[in-house]
């Protein structure tokens, strides 16, 4: 036991590290704090004191979100899992609850850091956080997506004492329209430097201008001197390719005061642009030495790449015009709340790639840093917002009452962290606030706003997300929006379409996009941005679906006495407007979506009869009640509407290989309407062009469920607590066809060198099947997400259904 010991006290030293309880995870000057926490929820007295026993805490591994854990006591008609009757945020926030939590962990320092500088980097905590280095407080922060880092040096004891780091994290209040989640929801990092240092957040390089073939990079940082001495320093800039050979290098000598500035350009000869279609990323590696000793160095990746933005050309990246395919989106990841892990990020932009888009508005708040390269590595171009409301508020205990105080800070906080991004092209200023258009208030925020952006970045372009003036009924679109967009470089509309040209001819230079649109008006916005310059894109409202907001989007037969209600109550929690559901399936609106996009040459949905009486009312968000589907047990002989999407002039219609007719397609909606009655078999949907038959597709009534089938995004995976599998669970027939209308009970177990964190189905009403092991099918889907442990070996995942035969799927960990 005594080698023991000294064998690893000496492999500490050589890593020259920080000794926590468990092994944390070592990467150079950045190592991830995430393991060993201890975790408590309610209110504790002198939990802030390093003397507390939290003994009985219960031990956990960040990332962490309390709010989508099963509440610890269950009441019947009153909670399902995590959903409470009593929830605050009623809809806004999907049913859930928030509260107090508090977090505990111990590190003890290894002699070689007695001369570092110790740093303690959350990327975010729900909703406002304290924290407390051995007893003292050393940090508060009220916006639960600000990234920010502490200076814990002068805080920690002398090596080998145990130090305390103590978090409390409230998340009370109707504090937000859609689900945040509770806690330290993102990684936090402990970064160890020498006394002298480079910063990531204040190095910048600017790689947006092209001289001929060339890039002209713009570079910029902050040498920082903590030995209370001036010194002579050295320098050093090296940048790879893509392909990591060695393609600049500069160097500075300086003389070092406590903080000292350094701004210089250099050249890349005939670089490779990022783009959409091409992300290739270059890297640089900054290193600051004096003395002939290396004392930091920092590692940057950026792209090189041009954009411009003018109403005769529209939007160009890398000179060439692109009109961006936009999607808005919220933080969390479904099943998983709002805990942010690596792969759970990486999956979101890969979805929204593969479905068409090449652009995300993040709505409305600092993304984490792990999206955003995601967005770099993948090409996704990315409207990067921080605001929902200045001083105003939309919730009695919203961010508005921090914003005098602190939207400098946090604005400042997200342009410093993200600029090196190229996938960035907007900075966005807020959305639908109150104040856009007041004077003299709009205008005094909105010039500080874009002020504070173009003092760390004034490479990008800035922007604004506002509608129409539903909440200022003095105030009329036509005499009064301009204001709110008179600050910025681009306007930003939020379902204000129908402006759009009446707009240009008022001011022909404005440059526009749909900030936001709804999903059933796809094909208005996007016909106007095609037709259009000045119109750049268009950004739906949603991508994917998100937690909270319940029942934004809604289709539902109501009689004519009957109100439409703008959310849904209980059992729902799912905004439900996504063109993708929780689970990462497309839904019928994205369909429609691919032709309109051209993605896709035909496709077709089915809606069953309305009951008698009633008529089916499509709210603003919503989507026709709809299905990809030929099953409809029960509904033998009666008539069904068929729409058939698709540019082609016309489309013909055949029911079990019988033509039932032939429809042109409306030709800016492109859609076809046939009404047939329903009967098992198949239907085919079939483009016609200059009469003659092209692309089609086809909707076939499947058989009984006769067996469960698994497919993983993907087999193999490493050993890595930020990586995932995603395993989808499927009902299918005696052929391998999917069972659409399968609500089935399904009992999910796991094995090997993993678990399963999360599983359920994409559905908005089905609370006990969400995170739950034994979630029932949605639409003949469910979902399964699997850790890994640490370890190098395999995953078995199984699932069962009663009456079905039991299957299993291996997942690789390396």
């Amino acid at each position: 036991m005594k080698q023991a010991k000294k064998s690893l006290f000496v492999f500490l030293i050589m890593l020259a590290t920080i000794h926590v309880a468990g092994n944390a995870q070592i990467s150079g000057r950045k190592i991830l704090f995430n393991k060993d926490w201890k975790f408590q929820l309610g209110s504790v007295a002198n939990a802030e004191q390093p003397s507390y026993n939290d003994s009985k805490w219960r031990t956990l591994e960040l990332p962490h979100d309390w709010s989508v854990e099963p509440l610890p006591v269950q009441r019947d008609g009153i909670t399902v899992g995590p959903f409470s009757r009593m929830s605050e945020g009623n809809w806004d926030t999907g049913q859930t609850i928030g509260g107090e939590g508090w977090y505990r962990k111990t590190f003890i320092l290894s002699p070689e850091d007695v001369e570092k500088r110790l740093i303690l980097y959350f990327e975010g905590i729900s909703n406002q956080s304290e924290v407390w280095i051995n007893g003292k407080k050393v940090y508060y922060n009220p916006y639960a997506y600000t990234s920010y880092r502490i200076d814990i040096t002068g805080y920690c004891h002398a090596p080998g004492v145990e130090n305390t780091i103590v978090v409390k994290a409230i998340n009370t209040g109707l504090n937000s329209r859609w689900y945040v989640g509770s806690g330290i929801f993102r990684h936090v990092w402990l970064i160890r430097t020498n006394k002298i240092y480079l910063d990531e957040w204040d190095t910048f390089f600017d790689a947006s201008e092209l001289k001929g073939k060339d890039a002209l990079v713009q570079f910029s940082t902050i040498v920082h001197n903590q030995k209370q001495q001036q010194a002579i320093a050295d320098l050093q800039i090296k940048v790879y390719s893509p392909t990591g050979k060695e393609v600049a290098t500069v160097s500075r000598k300086l003389t070092m005061d406590a903080e000292t500035p350094v701004a210089t350009s250099f050249t890349i000869k005939n670089p490779e642009l990022w783009s959409v279609d091409t992300p290739v990323l270059y890297t640089a590696e900054v290193t600051v030495s004096s003395n002939e000793k290396e004392y930091d160095k920092i590692t940057v990746p950026f792209g090189i790449r041009t954009i411009d933005v003018s109403a005769e050309k529209g939007f160009q990246l890398n000179g060439k015009s692109i009109k961006l395919k936009g999607g808005c989106l919220h933080h969390d990841n479904g099943l998983l709340g709002a805990v942010t892990i690596n792969r759970a990020e990486e999956r979101k932009v890969e979805l929204m790639k593969a479905n068409g888009y090449n652009a995300v508005r993040c709505a409305h708040n600092q993304v984490s840093e792990y999206f955003l390269e995601a967005c770099d590595r993948l090409g996704m171009l990315v409207i990067h917002e921080t605001f929902d409301q200045w001083q105003q508020s939309k919730r009695d205990n919203d961010y508005a009452q921090f914003f005098d105080e602190w939207s400098d800070k946090d604005l400042a906080a997200s342009v410093r962290r993200d600029r090196n991004h190229p996938s960035i092209i907007m900075w966005s200023i807020g959305n639908e606030v109150a104040q856009r258009a007041d004077e003299p208030q709009g205008d005094i925020i909105s010039k500080r706003l874009v002020n504070t952006i173009c003092k760390y970045d004034d490479s990008r372009f800035t922007t604004i997300g506002a509608n129409d003036f539903w909440d200022r009924r003095h105030f009329t679109w036509d005499k009064d929006a301009h204001r709110a967009f008179k600050n910025v470089d681009i306007a930003g509309y939020n379902y204000v379409w129908r402006k759009y040209e009446s707009d240009h001819e008022a001011d022909p230079k404005r440059i526009v996009y749909g900030s936001e649109s709804y999903p059933k008006e796809a094909a208005q916005n996007w016909n106007l941005v095609e037709k259009h310059p000045y119109i750049i894109g268009d950004f739906v409202w949603t991508s994917i679906d998100y937690l909270g907001e319940a029942g934004l989007a809604h289709a539902l037969e109501l009689a004519s006495e009957e109100r439409d209600p703008q959310f849904m109550s209980w059992p729902w929690y799912n905004g439900w407007c996504g063109d993708i559901d929780l689970c990462g399936d497309k839904k019928p609106q994205s369909y429609y979506r691919d032709i309109v996009w051209r993605e896709r040459e035909i496709a077709m949905a089915v809606r069953r009869p309305v009951a008698q009486g009633k008529n089916e009312i499509v709210n603003g968000w919503g989507w026709t009640d709809e299905l990809l589907s030929w099953n409809w047990p029960g509904l033998e002989g009666q008539p069904m509407r068929v729409n058939v999407y698709s540019r082609s002039p016309k489309v013909r219609l055949y029911q079990d290989n019988v033509l039932i007719g032939e429809k042109e397609v409306h030709p800016e909606l492109y859609t076809a309407t046939f009404e047939i009655n329903y009967k098992p078999g198949e239907l085919k949907a079939v483009n016609v062009n200059y009469k003659k038959e092209t692309a089609s597709t086809i909707l076939k009534t499947s058989g009984v469920p006769a067996a469960i089938r698994l497919t993983a995004d993907r087999n193999r995976i490493t050993a890595d607590k930020n990586d995932l599998s995603y395993v989808k669970i499927e009902i299918v027939d005696k052929d391998g066809n999917l069972v659409p209308d399968a609500t089935l009970p399904v009992t999910i177990t796991s094995s090997g060198n993993g678990r399963v964190i999360a599983s359920g189905n994409g559905g908005y009403d089905d609370m006990e099947s969400f995170r739950s092991l034994t979630p029932r099918t949605f639409r003949g889907r469910a979902m399964a997400i699997v850790q890994p442990t640490e370890e190098k070996g395999q995953i078995q995942l199984t699932v069962s259904s009663e009456g079905l035969p039991t299957n299993s799927i291996l997942i690789e960990t390396y």
